[in-house]
């Protein structure tokens, strides 16, 4: 008898001790972002209000890990919640991304809902990204979507990766069964690091079809000392009407004994980011947007950021041949971001 409860527990043990081996996770995880912010008009904040609010910016929770079935093959998974428990939003969990993969010497397949390829070509350019600063003010084609495969080669040569959303036809079908736009996916090709530490540089190229726009653009990144210089350029187009333009940024961030100093310039002639569509009472022609935006974030701790930042909008277009200043919009913004 004792030799048996013996063995069982030296076989329990080796199964716990293998699975421990062969599987990371599941690991829980979240973010608790929320900022007080003041505008003129609430065009670029969070909820589109207007005064002095408090905004929260995409807090989740989530869970995530893997777990290898074989020596060529690795399953990942992960599901993540938007929480709006400490916003005005009647919603409390929204969809975030959430999808199975497997992973092996060929790269990795994942299916679900996730960022596209393109969004996620910008990399780390996003210098005030997940604010009311974020680049999607002014550029669209940041798209989290459901129902897709994505593929990611190996690193080819140690240098450049390959990228693929592809989001299924018969899902994006309206009630009489139509396409809602035109065959959906991304494509992208990167080199470098993103991340900026096992490279000093990041260059992406991305195109997009995704969304009833057919876009591509172009990101670069690079680190030199304390200095991280970035820009995007994106040409975007309407796959409906005759909308069409390019977006660009620059920006710079300094670390300063640890306080990352920031600064950011763009410019919008194309007219689908949310600062355009929110503050434009009709579409007009000849769209010409301006942003600056100028902050800091310092980490007290390893899990916990404070920033702040200023961000300016002014701009223009023609309605009916003639030219219309659009409103312009202040926005400051104190917030605290913590990690677990």
């Amino acid at each position: 008898m004792k030799k048996t409860l013996i063995s069982a527990s030296v076989a329990s043990v080796i199964a716990l001790t293998s699975f421990g081996a062969a599987a990371e996770g599941p690991n829980f995880y979240g973010r608790l972002d929320l900022a007080v912010t003041n505008s003129d008009t609430g065009a670029t904040t969070q909820e589109g209000k207007a005064g002095t609010v408090f905004e929260n910016n995409f807090s989740h929770i989530g869970v995530k890990g893997s777990e290898k079935i074989s020596d060529a093959f690795e399953v990942l998974y992960q599901m993540e919640f938007q929480v709006e428990n400490t916003s005005s939003s009647s919603d409390v969990f929204k969809a975030r991304n959430t999808f199975l993969g497997l992973k092996s010497d060929f790269g990795t397949v994942l299916v679900g809902r996730n960022d596209t390829v393109f969004k996620q070509a910008e990399g780390g350019v996003d210098v005030f990204g997940n604010t009311n600063a974020d680049i999607d003010r002014l550029v669209s084609g940041q798209f989290r979507k459901a129902d897709g495969i994505w593929y990611y080669s190996p690193k080819i040569a140690d240098l450049v990766t390959l990228n693929a959303t592809y989001l299924m036809e018969d899902n994006y079908t309206d009630a009489n069964g139509n396409e809602s736009y035109e065959d959906q996916y991304a494509l992208s090709a990167t080199i470098g690091d993103k991340k900026l530490k096992a490279q000093n540089y990041y260059v992406a190229a991305a195109y997009n079809t995704i969304g009833g726009i057919d876009a591509y653009r172009a990101v670069a990144q690079v680190k030199l000392g304390d200095f991280k210089v970035g820009g995007l350029y994106q040409n975007t187009e309407s796959q409906t009407t005759d909308q069409e333009g390019d977006s660009y940024f620059l920006n710079v961030v300094y670390n300063l004994n640890g306080v990352n100093l920031k600064a950011e310039y763009g410019v919008d002639e194309a007219g689908f980011g949310k600062y355009y569509s929110n503050i434009a009472e009709v579409d007009g022609s000849d769209i010409n947007v301006t942003s600056i935006t100028v902050g800091a974030d310092y980490r007290i701790s390893k899990s916990t950021l404070v920033y702040g930042h200023y961000a300016m909008y002014e701009g223009d277009h023609k309605v009916a041949g003639a030219k219309i200043d659009l409103e312009d919009d202040n926005i400051f913004t104190i917030g605290m971001r913590y990690d677990f």
